[in-house]
């Protein structure tokens, strides 16, 4: 059930998640995703057959921390008022989004425990609220093409963003080859979600 539950609070997550760098370039001055109609929450509109479906299930089969993406909301840097400073609210935005999703679900469970009394609304709070916070830790990483990379962008100079740009661009398979070495050989960043994990269910179920 819990698998379940986590598959049902993944698809809102990430599109959340992403229409959220869509509504903070708005509010900045570019309305690239308003005009190509992709600030919505209908999830048709952003769901990506292998990043927020088939990815997620076949790291989950192969034992991977499981996590996705949607289909990224478009946003034209050039178009902001300031694209420097403003570039990195657009980029944590979406982390910023998935704490507090995490937060609700945290809400939840605390609801289900104390007033509910219900299984099956704890083991979906603790879902949403532990799917989120993986998503918010994962884009946080200032790896590129991570929203937390946006941290390493700010301060680079003007002439070197194109190059970095072009990489950032063809980087994700390199993070997803980091992300399986890292669970078969160097444990690192799977042994701190780990820990961050049980800190989460250990203050919800000891609350």
């Amino acid at each position: 059930m819990f698998l379940w539950f986590y598959f049902i609070s993944l698809v809102p997550s990430v599109v959340v998640h992403e229409v959220s760098h869509g509504w903070v370039a708005n509010y900045f001055g570019d309305p690239t995703a308003k005009e190509q109609h992709r600030l919505t929450l209908n999830p048709l509109r952003h769901i990506d057959l292998f990043g927020t479906i088939l990815m997620p299930g076949l790291l989950v089969l192969s034992g991977l921390p499981a996590f996705g993406y949607a289909k990224p909301v478009p946003v034209s840097l050039g178009r902001l008022r300031r694209p420097r400073q403003q570039a990195l609210w657009v980029a944590l935005a979406g982390p910023a989004v998935n704490v507090v999703l995490s937060f609700i679900g945290y809400e939840i469970g605390e609801y289900a425990i104390h007033v509910a009394h219900s299984s099956e609304l704890l083991t979906f709070g603790v879902a949403f609220g532990l799917v989120n916070l993986v998503l918010a830790v994962f884009n946080l990483l200032p790896i590129p093409p991570l929203d937390g990379s946006a941290m390493i962008e700010r301060f680079l100079p003007t002439r070197s963003l194109p190059r970095y740009y072009q990489f950032r661009a063809r980087a994700l398979p390199f993070f997803f080859l980091f992300i399986i070495v890292d669970f078969s050989f160097l444990h690192v960043g799977t042994n701190f979600l780990n820990d961050l994990e049980t800190w989460w269910l250990n203050h919800l179920l000891g609350s």
